[in-house]
């Protein structure tokens, strides 16, 4: 059993508040994974032909500044830094591939946590509160942003194994479910070049969305195609640069629930996590279908 919920502002006016709306919905998804807990925020993005990357540090300190000044020599840039406590997200102008090769030269001990114009990822062990006051969440702000609370059943409670997942630019998934075939489709995704660093379903179900992706699949037609080859439960929420969707399973034995004004879409596991948005006495509320789609963009 895990949480998630998700918020996507449709007014760009209430960007300020969506870290605080937001962190009420995680906190009220403890009991659903009291784990670990994670969440992927976009926005505020660098200058065009620039590249953000989110970087963890498993130990003490870390000598950000260093990092960042040998980045932006290497691309011959200013860099941009940005600390929040054991995470830094760093812009500079380059291509993904060549951002990973100069982190693995460069600062072989930090994790990627994604890459894109668009995403940061922040997760940790430890229960959502904790995690909303660790990563300042309250502080945030961006377009849309999407989290998750984890009881850990299929693999070890790690920061690695949390939610969310990110196999590719500026896309990201969190999962409330199980995967029964997801041995035999990892060794499928790494065959066909997808990295996937875990033993988690959840991961190889973000990967299978990247492939497709590569494949020249819309994301929606991705989702689609899930249906046929993804084996087991779930309710998924996946995060792209402009927007983000929602999928259950055909069964949709795991629970969901969406809420749409003229100023927002929030989604979560349970209506408690939504009560306290703005005008959600007004908004239209409703149980996402099973096996239906649903997207929201502002490419669209």
């Amino acid at each position: 059993m895990c949480g998630i919920v998700g918020l996507y502002l449709k007014d760009r006016r209430m960007e300020r508040e969506m870290g605080g709306l937001f962190a009420t919905m995680l906190v009220c998804m403890t009991d659903r994974g009291p784990d670990s807990a994670g969440f992927a925020v976009y926005g505020n993005e660098p200058p065009e032909g620039w590249l953000k990357v989110t970087v963890r540090y498993s130990g003490g300190g870390y000598d950000w500044d260093a990092l960042s000044g040998r980045l932006g020599r290497r691309f011959s840039c200013e860099a941009r830094l940005q600390v929040n406590a054991n995470y830094a997200v760093i812009a500079v102008p380059a291509a993904a591939a060549e951002l990973r090769r100069a982190l693995a030269e460069l600062a072989p001990g930090l994790a990627v946590m994604s890459i894109g114009r668009s995403i940061e990822i922040f997760k940790e062990i430890g229960a959502p509160a904790s995690i909303v006051e660790r990563f300042a969440v309250r502080k945030l702000r961006g377009t849309h942003i999407i989290g998750h609370t984890r009881m850990a059943t299929e693999s070890a409670v790690t920061t690695d194994g949390s939610h969310p997942f990110s196999t590719g630019m500026d896309l990201c998934l969190v999962h409330n479910g199980s995967l029964s075939n997801h041995n035999r489709l990892r060794a499928r995704l790494q065959r066909g070049g997808i990295e996937i660093r875990t033993e988690n379903d959840s991961e190889v179900a973000a990967g299978y969305l990247m492939w497709r992706l590569q494949q020249g699949n819309t994301l929606a037609e991705a989702l689609h195609a899930a249906l046929g080859d993804l084996d087991g439960f779930y309710t998924f929420a996946i995060g792209t640069a402009g927007g983000f969707a929602v999928l259950r399973d055909p069964i949709a034995c795991k629970p969901a629930v969406l809420a749409e004004t003229g100023q927002y879409v929030a989604m979560a596991s349970e209506f408690q996590a939504l009560a306290a948005l703005p005008g959600i006495d007004s908004a239209r509320v409703w149980e996402p279908k099973p096996a239906q789609v649903y997207t929201w963009d502002r490419a669209e």
